[in-house]
């Protein structure tokens, strides 16, 4: 028993504890079982924190199952060892060797040292995400639904945002809100903030308790802060402009809106499909351009460490700095004036080939078990399901069981991540003394 072979199964485990809870007929609003299928589909877009549904959630499941949707997608997001973790903490148990190891790998940390205070950290850090959340969506949700109602859509959508699920109370997500300024902002806050990962937030908080300490030596922010930062607002800020142009006089997204109201709704499908799911436009509406963008938002995703999937923003600008090392002539590749170890553009182009190896895989079998869609629509549901966004064209409830299954596949592989699953399968690899001879060959 591995450590990627417990963490995976210990998602596995979380996703059949949530299908036969969302069987229940107490989780249903209408009393009867569900079925199986169903459950399945559903806890596992919970657990993976990926917001594809094949029900409507606030009208088919009860509070109960609400809430057991709602606990699913809080555990899929903070990660599998760090809630066990922060469980066995709280009932005073000592932590060994092995279980040290295993929070150390599951979180990217280059060390053990401090792993159980940063578990407590991160608790700490989506607690105070997620309750601000909550506060600021009340503002709208309580004056529209009244106070109980209110207080709860406002929990549910502050989680689900602040762990990049993308599932909503409301059968249209969030397009009855996409003129109010308090859900587009506070939703969009949440998922970047989510979507970042914890190791910038710390930094980010650790600069501003220095700077408002007025103490004169200030941390130096990490290579993986700087690259983080700047790869997601060049994105933001790129996708923004790109789903503008594309959208801008689409009468069946957001062209009768006003110029104001066409920036924000660009920002907001900007930001969601990395990787949060949320839509304030209908997506079956958008132009094929706009849909293809999206597409490339959606592979790319979020950061290391965070709530979201895609093969991340690290990878996606180790990737264009090893291009442009190669096209400048350089055999060093290079970023803010450190040097890249090779072991990492390894794992960056590993992660890169395998997740599109997964993404076609998962196209062509949904093509061949559902051909009467159009083949934009199964590449968007797709690479959906890997990247853990929830953004559909509306096709997910009308796929086959067997296309639903490739789904639940897909969402489950994009979760745990194409290496981890890999190493769980294949094993530790095991060290060789063997070296072989080098020799060329032409590339490109």
């Amino acid at each position: 028993m591995t450590v990627s072979r417990y963490i995976c199964l210990g998602f596995l485990a979380i996703i059949a504890l949530g299908t036969f809870l969302l069987m229940l007929p107490f989780s249903m609003s209408n009393g009867s079982w569900s079925d199986p299928i169903t459950a399945l589909f559903t806890a596992t877009s919970a657990v993976c924190v990926t917001g594809l549904s094949v029900v409507d959630v606030g009208k088919d499941y009860s509070f109960f199952g609400q809430l057991v949707l709602l606990f699913l997608v809080q555990v899929g997001g903070l990660g599998y060892m760090t809630v066990t973790t922060f469980l066995l903490l709280l009932v005073g148990r000592k932590f060994g060797l092995r279980d040290k190891i295993a929070i150390q790998q599951s979180l990217d940390e280059p060390g053990m040292a401090g792993v159980l205070e940063l578990v407590k950290s991160i608790i700490g850090m989506t607690l105070f995400f997620e309750i601000s959340g909550v506060f600021l969506l009340m503002l709208r949700f309580v004056p529209d639904l009244g106070f109980r109602e209110g207080v709860w859509s406002a929990i549910f959508h502050s989680v689900s945002s602040f762990n990049n699920a993308g599932f909503s109370l409301f059968p249209d997500s969030l397009i009855r809100y996409a003129r109010s300024p308090i859900v587009n902002f506070t939703v969009t806050f949440l998922i970047i903030f989510g979507g970042i990962g914890y190791k910038v937030i710390m930094e980010i908080y650790l600069w501003l308790q220095c700077r408002f300490s007025k103490k004169s030596a200030c941390i130096v922010f990490s290579l993986n802060f700087k690259i983080v930062t700047t790869t997601s607002i060049t994105l933001l800020i790129l996708g923004t402009l790109a789903i503008l142009a594309t959208e801008y006089n689409n009468s069946g997204t957001f062209g009768s809106f006003s110029w104001q109201e066409k920036i924000m709704a660009a920002w907001f499908q900007s930001v969601t499909p990395r990787t949060a799911g949320f839509n304030t436009i209908a997506i079956d509406k958008m132009t094929t351009a706009g849909l293809f963008i999206t597409i490339g938002l959606m592979f790319i995703g979020a950061s290391p460490g965070s709530t979201g999937g895609g093969i991340k923003t690290t990878t996606i600008r180790v990737l264009y700095s090893c291009t442009k090392a190669v096209l400048q002539g350089r055999e060093e590749v290079e970023c803010y004036q450190r040097q890249i170890p090779i072991v990492l553009i390894l794992k960056a182009i590993g992660v890169t080939f395998g997740s599109l190896m997964v993404v076609i895989i998962s196209t062509v079998l949904i093509a061949l078990s559902d051909p009467k869609f159009q083949f934009i629509q199964i590449l968007f549901e797709a690479v959906s399901a890997f990247a853990t966004v929830g953004l559909s064209t509306g096709i997910t409830a009308s796929i086959s069981t067997f296309g639903k299954l490739v789904l639940i596949a897909t969402m489950y592989v994009g979760r745990v991540g194409v290496l981890l699953l890999m190493g769980a399968l294949l094993g530790d690899p095991k060290p060789s003394g063997v070296r072989y001879p080098e020799e060329n060959l032409f590339v490109g």
